[in-house]
């Protein structure tokens, strides 16, 4: 029966970590995936959450299904916190919301709501994004577009080839945006471009696609949807997928949201009602666990304050990472080269080393770095900055 499947290649990604975790030299480093990982190299559980399991299993009464839609708890503290509590008390009629296995699993199911509805827009992503945009959105049959974003001399965002490139969108295209801390740059959007970007959405009649991935990591919590929050008063409709695998540290339990704002209630309804459809359809009900302790930890205020403390402590660690690297790069290649790591925000930041360089990296150093020269910011914690500055100024010298 299987004689026919192709044999197909593992993610780069993935394989690249196993690699790592082969490797039995015992000064390497990791900066592959995008976990968070403390000091020690370990992807810690807030504090917040262990209370919040704690709780749980004390009032869990019950282990039967919810329903497709998920947890309203959930649901309803999500949206306040990524719309905003003033959006959801004026626009809640218009905001229509599932639970969904992950930031992943609410891409999946944006790009399968848009095909269902017959469109036959095409889905403009930047140029670079996270990889498995791609497979997640081309998997459903909807053809793909991109758009220029990242300037590698300037380390920024290129917003007139950005805008040059959007020009070409047609009305039904979807645009997707990353609401922050950009996978794999780390370069922004800053709240004028996203203001011109909002403008250029609303002139062609596209719909804005925004993941937002990484709220809390960047700037803060209000910061970083600040720019999201801003084009959901502006447009008429809008689909957004968050993940809580950041910034509440529940990776592998999959936690996330689906939410797409309507023109109307009665719209809304109707997207929401078919979200819940495809949750049935593709996996009967999303996992309840890490959904239930979010509800919990958003719904306490003590919880909440401790949870908001503890996140503010891992985007503060970053930031010093960030700057002591580049501090480090700049002392050890004699160079400004690499300041713009920085000025860059959340877990990444694309080094524009050559592949060639990067194998370096990893087979003489012990430097395990993406292909594209992407590294995972989290990962130097530690000290470990300073062995990797090392590693990048030998290599950057003979080069």
């Amino acid at each position: 029966m299987f004689e026919e499947l192709p044999i197909l290649p593992p993610d780069s990604i993935l394989g690249l970590a196993a690699e790592c975790r082969a490797d039995p030299n015992p000064d390497k480093v990791d900066l592959t995936i995008g976990i968070y990982m403390d000091e020690a190299g370990l992807c810690p559980v807030f504090e917040a959450i262990k209370q919040a399991q704690r709780c749980l299993v004390e009032e869990e009464q019950s282990k039967a299904y919810l329903s497709p839609q998920g947890d309203p708890a959930f649901l309803e503290g999500m949206m306040a916190l990524v719309l905003g509590a003033g959006y959801m008390a004026d626009h809640a009629d218009r905001v229509g919301a599932v639970q969904s296995p992950g930031g992943c699993g609410a891409v999946r199911l944006g790009a399968e709501v848009l095909k269902a509805s017959g469109t036959d827009g095409k889905v403009w992503i930047s140029d670079p994004s996270w990889p498995v945009h791609v497979p997640l959105i081309t998997s459903t049959g909807l053809a793909l577009s991109k758009y220029r974003y990242y300037d590698p001399a300037t380390h920024g965002v290129d917003f007139e080839a950005m805008v040059s490139d959007l020009a070409a969108a047609g009305r039904g295209d979807i645009v997707l945006l990353h609401g922050c801390c950009h996978n794999p740059t780390g370069a922004n959007i800053d709240m004028d471009t996203w203001k011109a970007i909002t403008e250029l959405v609303i002139e062609k009649d596209v719909m804005p696609l925004v993941d937002i991935a990484y709220q809390g990591f960047g700037d803060g919590l209000d910061e970083d949807a600040a720019p999201l929050r801003y084009m959901a008063s502006r447009v008429s409709e809008m689909y957004v997928a968050a993940s809580c695998s950041k910034n509440f540290g529940l990776y592998r339990d999959r936690v996330g949201i689906a939410m797409l704002i309507a023109e109307d209630a009665l719209t809304a309804a109707v997207v929401q009602g078919n979200l819940a459809t495809l949750n049935r359809l593709n996996y009967s009900f999303a996992p309840d666990h890490g959904a239930a302790l979010v509800a919990i930890i958003l719904n306490d205020p003590a919880l909440r304050a401790e949870w908001m403390q503890e996140l503010g402590e891992m985007r503060d660690a970053m930031l010093k990472i960030r700057q002591n690297l580049a501090d480090a790069l700049r002392q050890q290649c004699n160079s400004d080269r690499f300041d713009f790591i920085a000025e860059h925000r959340g877990m990444f930041s694309r080094l524009g080393l050559a592949p060639d360089l990067v194998d370096v990296l990893r087979d003489q150093h012990g430097m395990y770095v993406v292909g594209d020269s992407r590294i995972n910011i989290a990962g130097l914690a530690g000290g470990r900055y300073q062995p990797f500055a090392n590693a990048v100024a030998q290599v950057v010298s003979v080069s």
